[in-house]
């Protein structure tokens, strides 16, 4: 008998956690309610409060400004 026939199979890797990104906000495009990258990780599924599963990322209130060159 071969020896790959008698070894045992190996257990699968777990699966890697989605990189979070710190004050990443997004916002229900239904109702508005904005929610931050770490709540909506916590929960089972995409879902906001208003049943609606479509969000986009919310733009920080603060606009960068660079000098001109």
């Amino acid at each position: 008998m071969s020896q790959e026939a008698t070894k045992e199979p190996q257990p699968a890797t777990p699966a890697q956690p989605a990189k979070v990104f710190a004050g990443a906000v997004y916002e229900c495009v239904r109702c508005g309610t904005r929610t931050t990258q770490e709540e909506l990780a916590k929960l089972p599924e995409v879902k906001c409060i208003c049943g609606y599963r479509v969000f986009r990322k919310a733009r920080p209130a603060v606009v960068k400004q660079i000098k001109a060159v």
